[in-house]
């Protein structure tokens, strides 16, 4: 039951992350920029960011309520151009009246549109274009002395040419409105707190009840679904995950019950010597070494040095199992050497203290061989740390070795999740951190429950 709260928590703040990143995600979708073109372009650019934000659904408000102040309007969200918005937000809490800074916002975009019809000419071609790059800087400018200078500049400008002087009028409409937020500031509306109820049509509700049945949004890169980018990826992680937590396991655990049998011997300090030579070694300098040595550098070439297994049509089982093996074995080598020397301590530890325990001293009394005694009666209370770092390895079975991945050039997660990070595409990214978290709770209730079957004496009833 603790898997709702927390994992609402957790999509709360992911879904909130995600939405106060820099950047504005239909602008990076659409290749948009400042440029200024003629009438017609942008209003086609922005019938387009329009467009392309409903289908996003961030014309949305953003969750069922917003607590604000009374100056402030419910309706804020509606404002299509993100840094507009913004903008907007900052003259609302320096003069709280948002009836004028609409008003004036208007003006200055009705005003932006009108320039774009001005025809260019040898007399007006400099004016217009400062006239141009100042409206568009008034769109996103807060500061009182920057804005007064771009109003003062937009009237120099229109005097500097004859054919421009019909812009004074409209000119001087926006210093008066602009005048008028000012003079009929209302800053105490800023202190006097309001909730604005939105309901379910939200972006959050749609977001989460869509991730809920396996839709995760698109990616901004491509525009492909966010799950077909997933899949592609977590295949490939999760089988190499897998094979190197299997053999990590198989070969970790048998070593730690040998050190233990053998503590304080050669046969100890040997494993222990090695293993923690092993677990020194940075991995991007091992699979650096292997693909110089195994993946056709300057000494042995026996196996792939990037890449994974590509089609295998054609191919018999053992032909295709033998073409995974050729692919996978220097990446699973990485990913599996660094992890023997941390389980095998972690089962050393335990077999150590579970052969110092009562039960283990009688049974060695009635004369059970020593074999039996490790294999059979130590051994399950010594697995019980080893199920507590079991249960932190489901996140990790998706989220994959971002330094490997790119060194053996396979496309699984880590890869993925990093070249996401990289061009700001959030909606891959959050997806695989919703992904961990629901793994990691995952991995807690398995956890929990090889517990209760490993030792009968753990029992979660009231009793």
């Amino acid at each position: 039951m603790l898997f709702i709260p927390t994992l609402f928590a957790i999509s709360l703040l992911t879904f909130f992350l995600s939405t106060n990143v820099p950047g504005d995600p239909v602008e990076q979708m659409l290749n948009s920029n400042s440029e200024i073109g003629s009438s017609a372009k942008a209003q086609a650019a922005e019938i387009a960011y329009v467009q392309k934000r409903k289908q996003l659904g961030l014309d949305l408000p953003t969750f069922y309520f917003s607590i604000s102040d009374k100056a402030t309007p419910k309706d804020l969200f509606e404002i299509p151009k993100k840094f507009e918005r913004q903008n907007l937000s900052k003259l609302i809490n320096q003069y709280g009246n948002w009836e004028e800074i609409k008003k004036y916002y208007q003006a200055v975009k009705a005003f932006d549109v009108k320039i774009g019809n001005v025809e260019s000419d040898s007399t007006n071609a400099d004016a217009l274009i400062d006239i141009k790059s100042d409206v568009k800087q008034l769109l996103i400018e807060p500061d009182n002395k920057v804005i007064s200078f771009l109003i003062n500049n937009l009237k120099t400008n229109a005097q500097a040419a004859s054919n421009l002087l019909y812009l004074q009028p409209e000119v001087n409409t926006i210093q008066q409105l602009y005048g008028d937020v000012q003079t009929k500031a209302t800053p105490y509306k800023k202190y006097i707190p309001t909730i604005h109820w939105y309901g379910t049509k939200n972006q959050y509700h749609q977001w989460i009840t869509k991730f809920m049945v396996g839709d995760f949004g698109i990616s901004y890169q491509d525009e492909k679904p966010v799950k077909t980018v997933i899949w592609e990826a977590v295949r490939w992680t999760v089988l190499l995950s897998f094979i190197s937590i299997f053999l990590t396991y198989l070969i970790a655990i048998p070593l730690g019950i040998v050190s233990a049998a053998n503590k304080g011997n050669i046969k100890d300090q040997t494993i222990s010597t090695t293993l923690f030579i092993l677990y020194s070694l940075p991995s991007f300098w091992v699979a650096t070494l292997l693909i110089m040595f195994f993946g056709g550098g300057d000494f042995f070439n026996l196996f792939p040095s990037f890449g994974v297994p590509q089609t295998t049509e054609g191919l018999s089982f053992f032909g295709k199992f033998a073409n995974y093996i050729w692919h996978l074995t220097l990446p699973v080598v990485c990913y599996t050497y660094g992890g023997l020397a941390f389980i095998s301590r972690q089962m050393r530890g335990a077999m150590v203290n579970a052969l110092s325990q009562d039960y283990v001293r009688t049974a060695r009394a009635k004369g059970v061989d020593e074999e039996k005694v490790l294999w059979k009666h130590a051994i399950k209370n010594s697995l019980l740390p080893i199920i507590t770092l079991f249960a932190n390895v489901f996140p990790l079975a998706i989220s994959g070795s971002v330094v490997l991945e790119l060194i053996f050039s396979i496309p699984g997660m880590g890869k993925t999740a990093y070249e996401a990070l990289v061009a700001r595409n959030y909606p891959v990214v959050y997806t695989v951190v919703m992904f961990s978290a629901i793994l990691t709770l995952v991995g807690y209730l398995v956890a929990d429950i090889l517990y209760a079957v490993v030792d009968p004496r753990i029992s979660y009833n009231k009793k």
